[in-house]
């Protein structure tokens, strides 16, 4: 089961892109931890989650395009995609020894950095360090922020 945001109602994006991006988060949780397959997860997620009530948190809508995007895009490029999050870590800290939420979120973001430059860079930071504002009330939110900083400048337009 993926992990619900500490306070759904109060911190859930206020656009389709941001309710897919939940989605896409809480998919690849799903995947990484639980071990299911990219369809069945995909599918669960198609008649389950995107604008549904779930354990009593009523979630937006979400761009169902975007959200298959994202989890179908960081499959795929996943071993492009951990590289760049290892090195925008601090050492000792590989992607695979942080927690398997943090860990969806930075594959998602770095894979909207790396694929989606059509989106503004702020925008994909803006709105991945809000989603890990909802599930940690630590320092994790700085630690996307951080790490999606260094992305963002390796692959900004020179």
């Amino acid at each position: 089961m993926q992990p619900a945001p500490r306070n759904a109602a109060a911190n859930r994006p206020a656009n389709q892109r941001g309710a897919a991006r939940l989605a896409a988060v809480q998919a690849l949780y799903q995947m990484d931890v639980g071990r299911t397959t990219l369809e069945d997860t995909l599918t669960q997620f198609d008649a389950l989650h995107l604008g549904r009530e779930i354990e009593g948190e009523k979630y937006l809508p979400g761009d169902l395009d975007f959200f298959r995007q994202i989890v179908k895009g960081v499959v795929k490029s996943q071993l492009e995609i951990d590289p760049r999050i290892d090195a925008a870590l601090a050492e000792g800290w590989p992607v695979e020894r942080i927690d398997a939420t943090l860990r969806a979120i930075l594959r998602a973001s770095a894979w909207e950095l790396l694929r989606r430059q059509d989106i503004p860079q702020r925008v994909v930071i803006t709105e991945y360090v809000d989603i890990a504002k909802a599930f940690y009330a630590d320092e994790a939110p700085g630690v996307v922020n951080g790490v999606l900083d260094r992305i963002a400048k390796d692959v900004a337009p020179a």
